[in-house]
């Protein structure tokens, strides 16, 4: 099999509370909406009638709570790489929608790691998630864990 690694294989132990995953940086566009109604298949108006969202007073279509969430995966930046050799899980994830997110809105997540729990042979990495908009507002934030194996002896 052929090594084709991006970075150094990082175990549970290797990780330190406040360090911080930037996740790219994505601009909601038209077609992203369309792809994430195809998708979820939620077809309710405030999600893909402009008009709609305009006589309710609102700039433009809201983004789906759920297509906000989404921005905060964390295989879209280097964390899934690094523990491709401990990763045993993905074990649970929240999140709290703090403010609108409209078609145009660029936005910016990132992960921190914010507790470990360690085990006998695993660990529990709780990694708070964050994502801000164009304006610096904390649109959306969240826990995600993840459940990694410690350093082989």
């Amino acid at each position: 099999m052929i090594s084709h690694q991006l970075c150094e294989q990082r175990y549970f132990e290797d990780f330190q509370l406040g360090e911080r995953f930037n996740i790219p940086s994505r601009t909601m566009t038209d077609a992203l909406f369309a792809a994430f109604q195809m998708a979820s298949g939620d077809n309710h108006p405030v999600h893909y009638d402009v008009e709609y969202c305009r006589a309710l007073g609102m700039p433009h279509m809201l983004a789906h709570g759920f297509q906000v969430l989404i921005q905060s995966a964390a295989g879209a930046g280097m964390f899934p790489h690094m523990v491709e050799a401990s990763l045993k899980a993905f074990i649970e994830q929240s999140s709290r929608f703090l403010k609108p997110v409209y078609v145009g809105d660029t936005l910016y997540p990132s992960l921190e790691v914010a507790e470990m729990t360690a085990g006998n042979t695993t660990g529990v990495l709780v990694m708070r998630s964050e994502i801000k908009n164009q304006r610096s507002e904390t649109v959306m934030d969240g826990l995600q864990k993840y459940l990694l194996r410690k350093r082989p002896n």
